[in-house]
């Protein structure tokens, strides 16, 4: 049974958020990635883009299928884990650790409050099986 670390934040589309701040670290949680199997490719945005709460920002692709990541926070790219370009396996080894996605500088605060809490997101993942 997968873990879910209790404090980070969860949404629908299985992306965790660490906040620091007004720091949002974003990547994909464990259930994410083992649904999509071996992470084969990892597209992310560079520094100073844009990103956009339930906009896609990146590409996961897997041996399986290709799967949109969904910005859970709205704010500014600052930083981009460039070693999943090379490495994509990574996000399968260690989700919540060294696989995080990138690291944006939130302008709405206020959208954590949709996120969900690791209790909420279990509760969720199991109305959804």
């Amino acid at each position: 049974m997968p873990t879910y670390p209790k404090d980070l934040k969860y949404s629908k589309e299985h992306e965790w958020v660490k906040v620091e701040g007004k720091l949002a670290i974003i990547g994909v949680t464990d259930y994410a990635q083992d649904q999509l199997g071996d992470i084969v490719m990892v597209e992310i945005p560079g520094e100073g883009t844009a990103v956009t709460k339930d906009d896609a920002f990146g590409v996961l692709e897997s041996v399986k299928s290709v799967s949109d990541v969904f910005a859970p926070v709205s704010g500014k790219v600052i930083e981009a884990n460039d070693p999943l370009v090379d490495s994509p396996g990574i996000v399968n080894e260690d989700c919540y650790g060294e696989g995080w996605l990138v690291k944006v500088e939130m302008s709405r605060l206020s959208e954590l409050e949709t996120l969900m809490n690791a209790e909420q997101y279990e509760k969720f993942l199991s109305d959804q099986a």
